[in-house]
């Protein structure tokens, strides 16, 4: 199992610390270069010195995410399980120039954990405002980790989430929300068209409750490469960042 961000850089610690003490040599014992950012096969070289961050998820365990932008509002990013946090970066741009701040979860697959340590993460660094979107099992785990956090985060984007992932149970958690939750899924997609129908329907208590069954058949954050679709995700970013 690769090593995580937090691993490598302890690792690094280590290291230096062992060639500090040696002494020693030509070098005069100065320490190895340290392990450079993480760019998860995605990044540039300035985005991830700038940006590639850890946190303890709520099991104390490490998680690698890339954190940006600047403001009081963030938004916390979820990926899919065929892909990673690179899947959620041209969006994360663009949150980023519209003015948000922007945490994309590296998943360890602890995946409610991650949101609920991850919001942690974010209101230590001074945001008062946070938004939640995952697809699909990302989905699933901000709609589980929402029902989670206190305070309430202030909205959440849910897109193709199936009901149940693993050990998570978003049909169990949804009937908690409070804050404003947008359902997408496309209607080719069509169990994750159900289940998001399913899902929208067991949110009663919710302060704004859309549905919004789109055309084609595109799973997750692929349903946002159509204009549309990320207007209108964007738009309900808005409404609700405070």
């Amino acid at each position: 199992m690769p090593l995580t961000l937090r691993a490598r850089l302890c690792a690094a610690s280590a290291a230096v610390l062992l060639l500090a003490g040696c002494g020693g040599g030509d070098d005069g014992g100065q320490a190895a270069d340290a392990t450079p950012p993480e760019d998860f096969g995605c990044l540039t070289a300035a985005q991830a010195k700038a940006g590639s961050v850890g946190y303890d998820d709520a099991g104390a365990n490490p998680v690698d995410a890339w954190f940006g932008g600047k403001g009081d509002t963030a938004v916390l990013l979820m990926h899919q399980a065929d892909g990673d946090m690179c899947q959620w970066m041209p969006q994360a741009d663009l949150l980023v120039k519209d003015g948000y701040r922007v945490l994309v979860v590296d998943s360890n697959g602890s995946e409610v954990p991650e949101v609920v340590g991850g919001v942690a993460f974010l209101r230590d660094k001074g945001v008062r405002h946070v938004l939640l979107m995952g697809a699909s099992k990302g989905g699933t785990a901000v709609l589980e980790g929402a029902a989670s956090v206190d305070p309430p985060v202030d909205a959440v984007v849910s897109l193709s989430a199936p009901e149940t992932y693993g050990t998570m149970d978003a049909s169990s958690a949804v009937p908690r929300l409070t804050m404003p939750v947008l359902y997408m899924a496309a209607a080719g997609d069509t169990a994750f068209a159900e289940s998001t129908e399913a899902l929208s329907k067991a949110t009663k208590k919710a302060a704004e409750n859309r549905l919004d069954i789109v055309g084609g058949p595109q799973h997750g954050v692929g349903m946002l490469s159509y204009d549309p679709n990320w207007a209108t995700v964007t738009a309900f970013l808005k409404k609700y960042a405070g």
